[in-house]
């Protein structure tokens, strides 16, 4: 049997980083286009374009409580991991627009890129022991307890919110958005799988 090896600091840092960055930028891309997602990202973003909060802040707030399940459930390492990408992700929303602008965008385009790239740095951060908390803390907890794939979880808790954005906002923006928010759920629910990919 293959011997496997367990990830550095260096290698979490990293990935964490990587992950951070590309749920940025793809957050940057979602809000160009007025869209929504799902999971406490969604729901943040909801109260963010309602109230004219700072996403990062909010964010940060709505994340607060899961660290409590995440400490019990997935372990120390795990919730420090995750609020050090939480706190990551909710400064660099802050900084990126001040050297990141969009001219002009497809809501269909953004809502592709936007899954792709978010989908990428959640899979980033699942692979290296963290989450960007909330949601992602249940379904992770879901899917090493139950079995039940991380990425459907999410889409399960994705479909109640969006039921809720379509009460609020135009329709075209809530399809959009629906499609960044399957495009994100399938990418982790395909290739975040325990027993396919090992490396933790």
């Amino acid at each position: 049997m293959e011997k496997t090896t367990r990830h550095t600091t260096l290698d979490d840092a990293q990935g964490i980083a990587f992950g951070t960055f590309c749920c940025a930028i793809g957050l940057q891309i979602l809000t160009f286009n007025g869209l929504v997602t799902g999971q406490t990202a969604g729901l943040a973003v909801i109260v963010s374009y309602l109230t004219g909060w700072s996403f990062g802040a909010v964010f940060f707030v709505v994340n607060l409580p899961f660290y409590v399940l995440a400490w019990k459930q997935l372990g120390p390492t795990f919730t420090l991991k995750s609020l050090i990408s939480v706190t990551i992700l909710s400064i660099l929303t802050e900084l990126i627009p001040n050297g990141f602008s969009i001219q002009t965008l497809d809501p269909a385009l953004g809502a592709l890129i936007f899954g792709a790239l978010t989908g990428a740095g959640l899979l980033a951060l699942f692979r290296h022991g963290g989450s960007l908390g909330g949601i992602g803390v249940a379904a992770l907890y879901a899917q090493d307890r139950f079995g039940i794939q991380a990425g459907y979880v999410q889409l399960g808790f994705d479909a109640m919110l969006f039921a809720v954005a379509f009460a609020i906002f135009p329709f075209w923006i809530v399809v959009w958005s629906l499609l960044g928010a399957v495009v994100v759920n399938l990418v982790i629910a395909i290739n975040h799988r325990r027993d396919r990919y090992v490396a933790t």
